[in-house]
Order: structure tokens, then C-alpha cells, then sequence
């Protein structure tokens, strides 16, 4: 039937956007590609950890006011800096790769991250509350699940390093309500 929808695809590895008993219901296919943009999610995650190291988006800012603070942003060098990373499947094996390929430390927590595959990724697999305590910058990689929701809450970002880092790159959420924000901020 003409201007019926037939199928709804997604693209990414979610479907927790779509309405899938309604969909089924009208005889709709839910289908997404859960690979088709892993590289460029990892990539992504690198490109934001660049720019939170070097503080470009500040100094974008302040250029833009017409200022020219370059020794207000001199940021950091990311080389022999942790990353841990949450969620260490196939987004997050590849942000390992290209941190350790940047010379960074690789921790990761994912209960489902064998201690073999650490192995071969080169990363040191590590309770949640280790990585929070070790880590200069924060990648997370995970599904939203009930396990995955607001996994990084006003508590475990309480257990951070001063001055942490964090990429968002999931589809996990976690809590930035208002009180957290101001704290997260007032941290770094």
C-alpha cells in the first residue's frame, strides 16, 4: 500500500527510541545496524577527548568574544593519561585501541569484558570504583539498560579524580541534574 510504513530502521545499535509494541502492532519491522557506525562513534569519542584535553570548546568561546587567552588554555597532553572506559564492547574496544595507539593507559569496567579479551585489547579490566578513582578521562560506551542508567549519579561522580574528563558517547544516560552539574564543574 502506497505511503504505508513498512519498516523503521535505526541507525546505531538502540531501538529504545522507537515504540516497538506499536510498531509490531501495525505491522511495522523495528530493525536496526548495530555496527554501521561504530567507527565513527569511537572516532567521535577521540575527537571529543582532544577537545576537552586542549579546552577548545572554551577557547572557541573566548575567541569568539574577540579575546585571545592562549595561556588560559593550555589544557593537557593526553599521552600517559588514564582512560577508563565504561563499556568495553565494540565501540569501546575500538576507543581503546585508538587511546593506546595515542600512548594513553586503558582501564576499562564492563562486567561482560572476559579477562581474556582485556588481554588481547590491552586493557586492564577494573571495578567501576577503581576507574572512577584512577582515571584522568571517562569514556563511556554502554547500552541504556536498568543497570547502565545514570551510572555515572552524583555518588560515583563523587568518587572521581579532581579534574576528571568525561565523553558520553553511549546511549547510557547519567544524571546531570542540576545540584551534580555544579559540583561536576566546581571539581575541575
Amino acid at each position: 500500500m502506497r505511503g504505508q510504513i513498512e519498516v523503521i530502521g535505526r541507525a546505531g545499535i538502540g531501538v529504545d527510541n522507537v515504540d516497538i509494541p506499536a510498531a509490531t502492532a501495525k505491522g511495522i519491522i523495528v530493525m536496526n545496524t548495530p555496527y554501521g557506525n561504530s567507527i565513527t562513534t569511537a572516532e567521535h569519542a577521540i575527537a571529543l577527548t582532544f577537545a576537552l584535553a586542549r579546552q577548545i570548546p572554551q577557547a572557541d568561546v573566548s575567541t569568539q568574544a574577540g579575546k585571545w587567552e592562549k595561556n588560559r588554555f593550555m589544557g593537557v597532553e593526553i599521552t600517559g593519561k588514564v582512560l577508563g572506559i565504561i563499556g568495553c564492547g565494540n565501540i569501546g574496544a575500538i576507543v581503546a585501541e585508538r587511546a593506546i595507539g595515542l600512548h594513553m593507559r586503558v582501564i576499562a569496567f564492563d562486567p561482560y569484558l572476559s579477562p581474556e579479551r582485556a588481554l588481547d585489547l590491552g586493557v586492564e579490566k577494573v571495578s567501576l570504583d577503581a576507574l572512577l578513582g584512577r582515571a584522568d578521562f571517562i569514556s563511556l560506551h554502554t547500552p541504556l539498560t536498568p543497570q547502565t542508567k545514570n551510572i555515572l549519579s552524583a555518588e560515583n561522580l563523587a568518587k572521581t579524580k579532581k579534574g576528571v574528563r568525561i565523553v558520553n558517547c553511549a546511549r547510557a544516560a547519567w544524571s546531570m541534574k542540576k545540584p551534580c552539574a555544579h559540583n561536576l564543574i566546581a571539581a575541575m
